[in-house]
């Protein structure tokens, strides 16, 4: 299958889009997040995509399924 590059696009800003929910809210239980984006993904890239944003350090995903922004804050001074 050939991905467009519209496509790899699309799939950046969502990425980029629950990154950013996960910051602002500090945690977000995965299963809420995956019932609002449901109708955009199937599970299987939602996975894909919480892996990505865990392998990346930003977002650590405990046994709860919880997942926690541990990136940095926009605007913390390092």
């Amino acid at each position: 299958m050939n991905i467009s590059s519209e496509q790899v696009k699309a799939g950046m800003l969502i990425l980029i889009a629950v990154a950013e929910t996960i910051r602002e809210l500090k945690t977000a239980p995965a299963g809420t997040l995956y019932a609002q984006l449901m109708g955009k993904m199937d599970l299987e890239q939602f996975e894909s995509m919480i892996r990505t944003l865990v392998g990346t350090g930003l977002v650590k995903r405990h046994q709860s399924h919880l997942l926690e922004w541990v990136g940095p804050q926009v605007g913390a001074k390092s």
